[in-house]
């Protein structure tokens, strides 16, 4: 590693400073970065560890490589951080009002979160309505206040237990009031518990099971909080492969008549006997990617949603590439109904599990649904 990397390193740890505590993708920032797109502008800032410079997206100076980049959603926390704002783009120049506002509202949360701020104390903070905070927040950072502040204090915790705290110090830097908060959030962030994520997720105990179902061999993966992972598959040895590399420290066992029920709620799902599917989930997921991944529980049995309507419907109508990525992503086909997402002009675009079999699933919810 270069000198400079382990400085700036050093530094963040020094000064507890995690980069992209809203928790969006990252590939959506460095997406808006490569295309100098200039409505990110103020929303986001990216440090180039090789200069030392922070800049706007639509900086005109040349791109840097990808793994020299960090991102950062305020001037002040890139400076921090100690990177010097660049004259070229000059970030720190006023931004849209709108941008601002939120800004403030974001300044806020990370100063006061062992306090744990209400929407109503952000409303007094920034002189606007509730309701027209929320919204906005929600537009311009693509989740909500609370959002952001489960995924501040989460991404803070993690960068804690990585570097070397205990499980409760990390937990009581990040602003949790006890441990009940802490794993209520970590269940359904970290994808298991914190002592287990320390630990590289060693101590995971994993459970499976593979039947034959209607589009060949389905497999179903779970621990005792939920299902981690549903795969589809012709064949035993390649799907077991696939869990097995996923969760290469983790114990994992075979059972064909364990997992509670959840293999047959999700068999009887492929024969159209049980169009809804609302199982205990267990998975790892960036904020970005579980507010893709809500959005697509949401689409209705029979129905479907292009990506860039998915990207809209979020309020990020340029990230339809982020929200494609994280469709093929998506640990726990049918669960998660990805395969409800197509392209604008209709087509079917990719699957994970194979286009035929997502011609199969999109043809069996319509012909129930008489669409």
């Amino acid at each position: 590693m270069e000198v400079s990397n382990v400085n700036e390193e050093l530094t963040l740890r020094k000064r507890n400073i995690t980069p992209n505590l809203g928790g969006i993708d990252e590939e959506v920032y460095w997406e808006a970065v490569v295309n100098r797109d200039s409505g990110y502008d103020g929303r986001v800032f990216f440090g180039v560890r090789s200069t030392g410079i922070y800049c706007r997206p639509s900086c005109p100076a040349r791109r840097p490589r990808r793994e020299q980049v960090v991102f950062f959603q305020l001037p002040e926390t890139a400076e921090r951080a100690g990177f010097r704002s660049c004259k070229r783009c000059k970030p720190r120049n006023a931004a849209d009002p709108q941008v601002e506002m939120v800004r403030r509202a974001c300044k806020y949360i990370e100063d006061q979160r062992d306090k744990h701020p209400t929407l109503e104390d952000l409303s007094v903070h920034t002189g606007v309505s509730p309701y027209h905070l929320q919204r906005l927040f929600k537009r311009i950072v693509g989740i909500s206040p609370r959002q952001y502040a489960d995924a501040m204090r989460l991404e803070q915790f993690k960068a804690g237990v990585k570097h070397g705290a205990t499980v409760t110090g990390a937990m009581y830097d990040a602003g949790y009031g006890s441990s009940s908060r802490l794993y209520e959030h970590a269940k359904a962030k970290l994808g298991m518990t914190p002592a287990d994520y320390r630990r590289g997720g060693k101590e995971m105990k994993i459970t499976y099971a593979i039947v034959d179902c209607e589009l060949g061999r389905l497999l179903v993966a779970g621990t005792e909080q939920g299902v981690c992972a549903v795969r589809l598959g012709d064949k035993d040895d390649s799907l077991e492969e696939n869990l097995f590399n996923e969760f290469p420290s983790a114990q994992v066992n075979r059972d064909d008549g364990g997992l509670g029920g959840w293999v047959e709620q999700i068999s009887n799902h492929l024969k159209g006997n049980q169009p809804h599917l609302d199982l205990p989930l267990d998975v790892q997921a960036t904020a970005f990617q579980w507010s893709v991944w809500e959005r697509l529980r949401e689409i209705p049995y029979g129905s479907t949603r292009s990506y860039s309507e998915v990207a809209r419907e979020m309020g990020r109508p340029s990230a339809t590439r982020a929200v494609a990525r994280a469709c093929a992503t998506n640990p726990v086909a049918l669960v998660i109904p990805c395969h409800r997402v197509v392209r604008e002009d209709k087509s079917l675009g990719g699957y994970r599990w194979g286009i035929e079999r997502k011609k199969a699933l999109l043809k069996q919810e319509a012909s129930r649904t008489g669409k």
